[in-house]
């Protein structure tokens, strides 16, 4: 198993289950559109391009300005409810921590938000950088954010790994020239990631720390 410098992860589904907060704003911003409330499978199919793309997807297109200014203040009033850590990662994070690798969140999540969350559940520490929406004008999978992530961490591709889950993290990493690994702990399961071409998949973060073993 090759060992990497630098390690940049996906945030939601991949060190974090954030569904639940995420679903319950969508239903809440749904719901006061005068909505139906959308099915964990259409959250699920819409999340990942970022928000305007899911309440593109879930309210239209011609809702999204409506949509998002009811959805943020309930987002903010209630984003810290139900979000957990995933299994293993805690335990990963801090050992490749210890052992010297950068590391560092690279997500289309509004970027304050994945800082606030990362913040809530003690990750800060062990990262060297919490890079997300609206810290810069581009999303994964646009090579512009992963190299303004690289600029800011000091650091080139050579020697970088993406854990994402999902084929927006896929061609990210294939887009700045290097491997992109996947767990199915969020919304992809190991056949749709394998066909995304990942470089590898596991199970989860417990399975991947023990693959670096």
């Amino acid at each position: 198993m090759t060992r990497f410098s630098t390690y940049l992860f996906d945030l939601d589904g991949t060190l974090i289950d954030h569904f639940a907060a995420i679903r319950r704003a969508h239903t809440y911003t749904l719901g006061k559109l005068g909505l139906p409330a959308p099915t964990a499978e259409e959250v699920r199919n819409a999340v990942g391009g970022g928000l305007e793309r899911a309440i593109g997807m879930l309210a239209g297109p011609e809702r999204v300005a409506e949509a998002l200014e009811i959805y943020w203040p309930y987002w903010h009033a209630t984003m810290l409810d139900d979000v957990v850590l995933l299994p293993g990662v805690r335990e990963l994070l801090t050992r490749l921590r210890a052992e010297g690798a950068k590391l560092a969140v690279l997500t289309n999540k509004h970027g304050p938000s994945s800082r606030r969350i990362c913040d809530h559940l003690g990750l800060t520490p062990l990262l060297d950088g919490n890079f997300g929406a609206t810290d810069t004008p581009w999303l994964k999978p646009n090579i512009e954010f992963t190299n303004y992530a690289l600029t800011k961490l000091g650091v080139t591709a050579t020697g970088t790994v993406l854990v994402g889950d999902s084929p927006f993290d896929v061609e990210t990493a294939k887009r700045a020239g290097f491997p992109g690994w996947c767990v199915t702990t969020g919304t992809h399961n190991a056949a749709e990631l394998t066909a995304a071409k990942a470089d590898r998949v596991f199970k989860d973060f417990i399975e991947l720390g023990a693959a670096l073993d």
